[in-house]
């Protein structure tokens, strides 16, 4: 089928992208980006692994700018941040600027559950569409493999003789599995008696939250991801002193077990266009952007790299500023902020049911999400460029409302219409922000110093970010905080782990919330990953299902080919 028989725009995603040509992917790389065929590893005629050796043969090659994007707060009436990234990168290499988008690996757990899957939509995907949200090359089986052996080691160590004094009640590394499972969140193990180990309390994260997720994403070599990996604090003695990987001799397997994986992902766009995916941390609570391997392998290779960082602006925006941009030395030269009609009046207290009714007066009210989101970046000295994700149904009367809103605040703004066009209906939003990218280079700012205590961070973020009066730490984590700090790690970066759809703890809080408190329950030492997580509100890092998971309508049709995969 060629290219321009893609089914109507409002097909399913499966369906156009299924429809799609597809070519393989190492004439893209050679031709697009000049990448030899010695320098990939194959999986397949469509997806291929970028090989250390040539990565690191780029080194002393100049880097091109980098666009993050970003979003207001979600919705379910969705806002497309995934398919502005790969609608936008399409539309800079439609005006001649070589572009690769980077984008995070896709979890089992939302396919099967309520979100689905993470490839983009409508004719701004990435492809293959079922491989790349279904196994993918393997990379999270192989995260989730690594932070299993070091599960296993520890209860193995307790069995035969504890040299290392481990205190069977402080073992703190939970066990992982990529699907949303909620009975797996607190568990008892090793009973049955002497033969089948020391019996504790312990629990399972979804793979997206482990730290092994966030050090595949944050190391920059082979040594580096060693070195993260030993780090990890998996337990304390009786004494409360801290147990690593390291110590018990975990992390040369689990880096073996993670060396394919940490090689970066190329698969291509609809049009055909370089895609880098890989890893894939949530940014409600974990750190929600795509490995520093990939995001700085396609600096080298573009003019232009497009990255995204997950959820709001809050979240995702924020954790790529204070952790990844911090760690890495990685800085944006642009932002895009993602905004839907839609979306926005939901935030105006619209229901779902009619949002195709045109609503000025609630899309104004609801702007104020996409007010304060504008605030929030120019913090770190960014004014973003706000792409308009085009909805069928939305009214002259509401855009042209919108557009006034982003010129109140200085800010850039186009409707795209990529989702129905592809990259010809970002084109307009690209040259915003090649126009952007032409200004004078603003210097990023981060948003608190390595030296400010970490619950000051924690507090920094809720005041500045959530706009909250202050944080409420329980008992435990105030003590745990004090403890971190005692052992030398007050200089971490902290990653907030809270509900996407507010910037507060109460997801019914929508619009821009004032007078609330970051209430932080839990706190966690990430010290292989760098950074302290902060567990808010009734967040959960072992997802559920929901009534209706959309695993009930995935399965194959008579031709053995995938149905239902949204």
């Amino acid at each position: 089928m060629q290219e321009n028989q893609l089914p109507a725009p409002g097909a399913p995603d499966i369906e156009i992208a299924r429809a799609a040509q597809i070519n393989p992917i190492l004439p893209i790389a050679q031709a697009r980006l000049g990448i030899t065929p010695e320098a990939l590893i194959p999986f397949g005629h469509y997806k291929a692994k970028l090989s250390l050796d040539f990565i690191a043969s780029l080194a002393d090659r100049p880097n091109g700018k980098l666009v993050l994007v970003t979003a207001i707060t979600p919705t379910p009436a969705g806002e497309g941040k995934t398919t502005t990234s790969v609608g936008l990168s399409d539309a800079f290499n439609r005006i001649g600027l070589n572009s690769i988008v980077c984008l995070r690996e896709p979890s089992l757990g939302p396919c099967f559950g309520m979100k689905g899957g993470a490839a983009g939509g409508g004719r701004a995907q990435v492809i293959p569409m079922e491989d790349i949200n279904l196994h993918f090359n393997g990379d999270f089986h192989a995260i989730s493999s690594a932070h299993s052996l070091l599960a296993a080691l520890i209860d193995n160590h307790l069995q035969w003789g504890n040299a290392l004094n481990i205190d069977p009640r402080r073992v703190v590394l939970r066990r992982v599995v990529d699907m949303n499972d909620r009975a797996l969140r607190n568990i008892t193990i090793g009973l049955g008696g002497t033969a089948h180990g020391v019996p504790r309390e312990s629990g399972f994260d979804i793979t997206v939250a482990s730290e092994v997720m966030a050090i595949l994403c944050l190391a920059t070599d082979l040594k580096d991801l060693q070195r993260r990996l030993g780090d990890i604090i998996v337990a304390r003695t009786y004494d409360k002193a801290p147990v690593t990987a390291r110590d018990l001799q975990a992390d040369g397997a689990m880096a073996v077990l993670l060396r394919d994986a940490f090689q970066p992902n190329l698969v291509q766009t609809i049009e055909h266009n370089p895609a880098f995916i890989h890893g894939g941390p949530f940014a409600n609570i974990a750190h929600g952007c795509n490995s520093v391997m990939a995001t700085q392998s396609a600096l080298k290779l573009a003019d232009v790299v497009v990255t995204e960082a997950g959820f709001g602006a809050d979240l995702g925006a924020e954790k790529f500023f204070n952790i990844k941009c911090r760690q890495s030395g990685l800085r944006p030269d642009a932002v895009v902020l993602v905004a839907t009609v839609r979306a926005l009046k939901m935030q105006g207290g619209v229901a779902k049911a009619d949002l195709g009714t045109p609503d000025v007066a609630a899309l104004e009210r609801g702007a104020a999400n996409l007010a304060r989101h504008i605030e929030n970046l120019q913090k770190f000295g960014l004014t973003p460029v706000v792409a308009i994700n085009h909805f069928i149904k939305d009214s002259a009367e509401e855009l042209a409302a919108l557009k006034a809103v982003c010129g109140r605040y200085g800010a850039r703004c186009a409707v795209a219409r990529h989702w129905a066009e592809g990259g010809a209906g970002a084109e307009e939003l690209a040259r915003e922000v090649e126009a952007q990218l032409a200004e004078s280079p603003t210097k990023v700012q981060l948003l608190y110093p390595d030296d400010m205590p970490l619950a000051q961070k924690i507090e920094t973020v809720a005041r500045e970010i959530y706009r909250a009066d202050g944080i409420v730490l329980s008992s435990s984590a105030a003590s745990n905080l004090a403890d971190f700090e005692k052992l030398g790690y007050g200089k971490l970066p902290v990653c907030i782990a809270k509900t996407q759809f507010s910037f507060s703890t109460n997801p019914a809080l929508i619009g821009a919330p004032t007078s609330h408190t970051l209430e932080v329950r839990e706190v966690r030492l990430s010290a292989g990953a760098g950074f302290v997580v902060a567990v808010c509100g009734d967040i959960m890092t072992m997802p559920g299902l929901p009534r209706h998971p959309a695993a009930n309508g995935i399965g194959l049709d008579e031709r053995g080919q995938i149905v239902g995969l949204a």
